[in-house]
């Protein structure tokens, strides 16, 4: 993309994903992807290469390790937000358990919608319901998002 990207794009970009597979460290829309390969696909989508390539990981990559890998790449490469509600284009973290580290991503389509991948089933838009909410622990904007 030659000028940096709007929120709805991002938005737009994250529901061409829908429908894709999940996949275990893929990042290949249509063919397979799990919730980091999502942004890193709309990542590619809007700015060409990626800033980093991920190591590779297992399932439980950050139970075992017990470090807030995901948050600390997010700060790498994305701007922190304190937006609440969310704002579409938002890339949001959650934490499954209160006591593991944050280990799952999802992209803001709405004040109320997100697109996700999660293990068996397929990219989906669904509602940020009270569940989401309360294991959401960070939003981040992709980085020159024109408001």
């Amino acid at each position: 993309m030659s000028t940096s990207p709007t929120r709805e794009q991002v938005a737009e970009a994250a529901r061409g994903w829908i429908g894709t597979p999940y996949r275990h460290q893929a990042s290949l829309r249509g063919i397979g992807c799990d919730c980091l390969g999502l942004v890193r696909g709309v990542w590619r989508q809007l700015y060409g290469a990626e800033p980093e390539s991920p190591p590779a990981y297992s399932p439980d990559w950050a139970e075992a390790g017990h470090r807030e890998l995901l948050a600390e790449a997010m700060l790498r490469h994305f701007r922190p937000l304190d937006s609440v509600p969310p704002r579409p284009g938002d890339v949001l973290l959650f934490r499954w358990r209160a006591h593991l580290p944050a280990t799952h991503l999802a992209i803001a389509t709405t004040k109320a919608g997100m697109v996700h991948a999660h293990a068996g089933a397929r990219v989906a838009e669904v509602a940020i319901g009270s569940w989401w909410r309360r294991h959401h622990v960070a939003s981040f904007s992709f980085p020159e998002i024109l408001d």
